[in-house]
C-alpha cells in the first residue's frame, strides 16, 4: 500500500506542478496614461487594467516620481480597473513609473511596472525591490500544498466508494479505514498550508515570515473564508463519513448464478436498503458536503477567473470528482483487494467497478473538454496553440485506452480468470498513468485566452530620443513601434538651452530605408500649448526607417532633424 500511495502522489505531482514560466495568471492589458506615452500635465489619477479581477497587495502598488518620490494613495479596484489616486510631484516634468503588485482572481500574485513621461522623457525610476519576485520557500510550498491537497481528496474518494458499495463480507476495514483518515489529514494540512502561504505570495516573504495580523487579513479575505469552509466541512464529513464506513451495510446474497460454489469468508453482499432512515440521511449529506467541499477548489482556481466562471467551475468539481473516483479506486484495489480475495469475488466486484471507471474517466474527459473549450476562448486556437494540439492528443490517446480497456473488461466478464481480472485493473492503471502523464504537460502550457491576452500584454516598450540642432531640441516619443497605422506621435520643442520653444509648423516624415523607399509626410499638428506636437506614423512594411522631424520656429527659420527606428525586427 506504501507503493501504491508513494506513486500516486508521483502521478498528482506531475499533474499539478507546472512550469513557473507558462504559469497562466493576470496579465496587464492598458493603463491611462497609456504606456510609453507622453502627457503634458501631471494627472491626477492612473489606472491599469488587468485581463481579470485582480486584488492590490498593501504597500505594493506605488507611483514614482521623476525624482524618486512616492506620490500614490490606497489602490482600488472596480471589475479588472486598478486605480490608483495620484498627489503632485514636486518635479512633475520627466517620466514616471507605475509599480504594482497584485492577486489574480486564480490566487496567484501578478508584479510589474508601466512607465509613462509628463512634458518630457526622463530616466526611468528604479521599482522598489519588495515589488517584484516570490521567495524560493513560497514557490516551492504553494504547489506542493496543492499535490497534497489533491493526493488527499483521492485517498477519501476511492476506499469510501468501495467501503460503501464494493466491499466482500469478512475482509478487514481497516486499512481502507486508515486510508480515508489519512484523506482527510492531508487534504487539512494542504488546505492549511495555502491559507499560511498566501500573504507570502503576495508581500515576496519567505514562507516562515507570517504575522499575526496578515493570517487574520487572509482569512476575512474571500479566499480565505473559501479555504476555512473547506476545513469546516471536512470536519463534518470525518463525523458522518467515517461511522457509516466502519460497518456494512444490511446486505443480501447475490444471484446464485454468480456465488453458489464460491466458497470463502469473502461472499459479496450489496445494499438491498439502508437499515434505519438516518444512514440514508447522513448519506444525502455526506454527498452535498462532498459537493461544496470539491467547489472549494476551482473556486480559488483559474476556474473563477473564466469567462462563464459558473459553467468553469461547474466542469473543475465534476473534473475533479471523477478524478477521485478512478484514481482512488485503483490506489484500493491496488492496495486492498486483488491479492487475498477470491477470484469468484473479484468476478463480481471488477466488473462493477469497471463500469464505475468508465463513467468517471467519461465525465472527466467531458469536464476537462468544457474547461478546455472555455479557456482557448475560440475554435482555431485547437490547432494554432500549443494548449489545443495536447489536448487533442489527450483525448485520441484517453479513447484508444478506454477502447482497449473496454475489450479487456468484457474478456474477464466472460472468462471469470483472476489472471484475467488482475489484467483489467493494470489496464486502468495504464490509462491512468498516460492520461495523467499528458495531463501534466496540459497544464502547463497557457490555455488559449490566455495567449491572447498575453498577445496584448502591454510591456510599456516605446522609441523616445532627443534630437538637437542650431535653433532647437526636439524631444519625442512613439508608441508603439509596431507595423501598421495605428504608432503615435508626440513631440515637445525646446530651445538650446532647455526653455519652452513655440513651433510656427510641424512636418514628420517617415522613409524606409532598405528597401530604399520615399519618404512619406506623416500626420501632425501642434498643441495649443505650443510647443507640443501630436500626430501618427505608419509602418507598413518590417525594417529600418529613417525620421526626419522638419520644424519652422519663426516665419524664416527652419531646420530638420533626423533619426532611424527599426519595426518589425
Amino acid at each position: 500500500m506504501t507503493r501504491v500511495m508513494l506513486f500516486l502522489l508521483f502521478l498528482l505531482a506531475s499533474l499539478t506542478l507546472p512550469a513557473s514560466p507558462a504559469q497562466a495568471h493576470a496579465a496587464p492589458v492598458g493603463a491611462s496614461p497609456s504606456p510609453g506615452s507622453v502627457i503634458g500635465s501631471s494627472p491626477s489619477e492612473v489606472t491599469v487594467t488587468f485581463s481579470e479581477p485582480v486584488t492590490p497587495v498593501e504597500g505594493r502598488v506605488q507611483v514614482i516620481a521623476p525624482n524618486g518620490d512616492r506620490i500614490s494613495g490606497k489602490a482600488t479596484v472596480e471589475g479588472t480597473v486598478m486605480r490608483i489616486p495620484v498627489r503632485q510631484a514636486d518635479k512633475p516634468l520627466g517620466t514616471y513609473l507605475i509599480s504594482f503588485r497584485v492577486i489574480s482572481a486564480d490566487s496567484h500574485p501578478v508584479g510589474g511596472a508601466i512607465s509613462f513621461s509628463v512634458g518630457a522623457p526622463s530616466e526611468r525610476p528604479e521599482a522598489p525591490s519588495e515589488t517584484t519576485g516570490t521567495h524560493p520557500s513560497v514557490e516551492v510550498a504553494v504547489p506542493v500544498f496543492k499535490t497534497v491537497g489533491y493526493a488527499g481528496v483521492t485517498l477519501i474518494a476511492g476506499p469510501a466508494l468501495f467501503l460503501a458499495f464494493l466491499w466482500p463480507r469478512g475482509r478487514s476495514r481497516a486499512g481502507a479505514l486508515k486510508t480515508v483518515r489519512v484523506g482527510l489529514a492531508l487534504t487539512a494540512f494542504a488546505t492549511l498550508g495555502a491559507i499560511a502561504s498566501y500573504p507570502q505570495q503576495g508581500s515576496g516573504a519567505p514562507l516562515w515570515s507570517l504575522s499575526a495580523q496578515e493570517l487574520t487579513e487572509t482569512v476575512t479575505s474571500e479566499y480565505g473564508l473559501l479555504l476555512t469552509g473547506r476545513l469546516v466541512i471536512l470536519g463534518a464529513l470525518a463525523a458522518l463519513l467515517l461511522p457509516l464506513l466502519r460497518r456494512a451495510p444490511r446486505t443480501v446474497r447475490e444471484p446464485a448464478r454468480v456465488l453458489v460454489g464460491a466458497g470463502g469468508p469473502d461472499l459479496v453482499r450489496t445494499e438491498a436498503k439502508p437499515p434505519i432512515k438516518i444512514n440514508r440521511l447522513r448519506g444525502y449529506a455526506v454527498i452535498a458536503l462532498s459537493a461544496a467541499g470539491l467547489a472549494t477548489w476551482p473556486l480559488t482556481g483559474h476556474a473563477v477567473a473564466a469567462p462563464m466562471a459558473g459553467i468553469t467551475v461547474t466542469a473543475g468539481v465534476v473534473h475533479m470528482a471523477a478524478m477521485a473516483v478512478w484514481i482512488g479506486g485503483l490506489v484500493t484495489l491496488a492496495g486492498f483487494l486483488l491479492r487475498g480475495t477470491h477470484p469468484r469475488v473479484l468476478g463480481v466486484i471488477l466488473p462493477a467497478w469497471s463500469r464505475w471507471a468508465s463513467i468517471a474517466v467519461l465525465w472527466l474527459v467531458f469536464a476537462g473538454a468544457i474547461q478546455a473549450v472555455v479557456q482557448m476562448g475560440k475554435v482555431s486556437a485547437l490547432w494554432t496553440t500549443g494548449y489545443g494540439q495536447l489536448l487533442i492528443a489527450k483525448l485520441a490517446i484517453t479513447a484508444l485506452v478506454l477502447g482497449a480497456a473496454a475489450f479487456a473488461r468484457r474478456m474477464v466478464i466472460t472468462r471469470a480468470a483472476a489472471s484475467g481480472l488482475r489484467r483489467t485493473v493494470g489496464i486502468e492503471v495504464a490509462a491512468s498513468v498516460v492520461i495523467l502523464a499528458i495531463s501534466s504537460v496540459l497544464v502547463q502550457v497557457d490555455p488559449g485566452r490566455i495567449a491572447a491576452t498575453k498577445e496584448k500584454e502591454i510591456t510599456g516598450q516605446g522609441f523616445s530620443e532627443t534630437l538637437t540642432s542650431d535653433l532647437y531640441a526636439v524631444q519625442f516619443n512613439i508608441y508603439p513601434v509596431e507595423l501598421g497605422e495605428y504608432n503615435t506621435v508626440h513631440a515637445f520643442l525646446y530651445t538650446p538651452d532647455g526653455g519652452p520653444l513655440r513651433a510656427e509648423e510641424w512636418q514628420v516624415t517617415a522613409r524606409l530605408t532598405d528597401p530604399a523607399l520615399e519618404a512619406v509626410d506623416q500626420p501632425i499638428a501642434g498643441l495649443p500649448t505650443g510647443n507640443q506636437a501630436l500626430g501618427s506614423i505608419s509602418f507598413p512594411l518590417a525594417g529600418t526607417y529613417e525620421i526626419t522631424f522638419t520644424i519652422r520656429t519663426t516665419a524664416i527659420d527652419r531646420a530638420s532633424v533626423k533619426t532611424s527606428v527599426t519595426v518589425g525586427g
